[in-house]
């Protein structure tokens, strides 16, 4: 794999991850903290990285059957949590009820959901022979980086638009979830 590979796909793997930490940042509004940045991060990346490790550890033998289910494993993730995020931000509950970027449950919901590529990607990876260790670290370092930025980015954003803009961060997650589904039904 030339460099410019190396680089553009961790990239792209961590695209959907960067969309859903700007969703989580908007939501910390002003409860945001480094700490939370770091959590949402970590378990993002952590989750790229170690899904297309599993990828790669699965070869080519297990492909065919996650495939058949991938996208919906993902779409419904996507929805539920979409869906919970705009009820609460037209209509906001109460605060045992709310929508909790931080929670773990949570966060490794969205992490699932948005590494589901990774896994494909892993899978072909282990048929290329590349160098999955290196590879796998770029996927985490990438996507902990964009997830982030993505954070800061929506808290920045949530701070100037408004605390009722939890609805916006649940339509990226919904769309998010059509797009994964989309691609594989229709592009793969």
């Amino acid at each position: 794999m030339s460099l410019l590979e190396i680089l553009l796909v961790p990239v792209g793997l961590s695209m959907d991850s960067l969309a859903v930490s700007v969703s989580a940042g908007v939501l910390l509004g002003s409860h945001f903290r480094v700490r939370h940045l770091l959590r949402i991060a970590f378990i993002l990346a952590s989750f790229q990285a170690g899904i297309t490790f599993i990828g790669y550890l699965m070869g080519s033998g297990f492909e065919q059957y996650i495939r058949a289910i991938d996208h919906w494993i993902a779409f419904f993730l996507l929805l539920y949590l979409g869906l919970k995020m705009v009820r609460e931000g037209v209509t906001p509950q109460e605060d045992e009820e709310a929508f909790d970027p931080l929670h773990l449950a949570t966060l490794c919901g969205l992490g699932v959901a948005t590494s589901i590529d990774a896994l494909a990607v892993g899978v072909s990876w282990a048929v290329l022979k590349a160098d999955w260790v290196g590879l796998t670290i770029a996927v985490g370092v990438v996507t902990f980086l964009f997830s982030a930025f993505g954070v800061v980015f929506g808290n920045r954003l949530g701070q100037q638009v408004g605390p009722h803009i939890n609805w916006v961060g649940g339509l990226i997650l919904i769309a998010i979830g059509i797009k994964i589904l989309i691609e594989h039904l229709y592009f793969s």
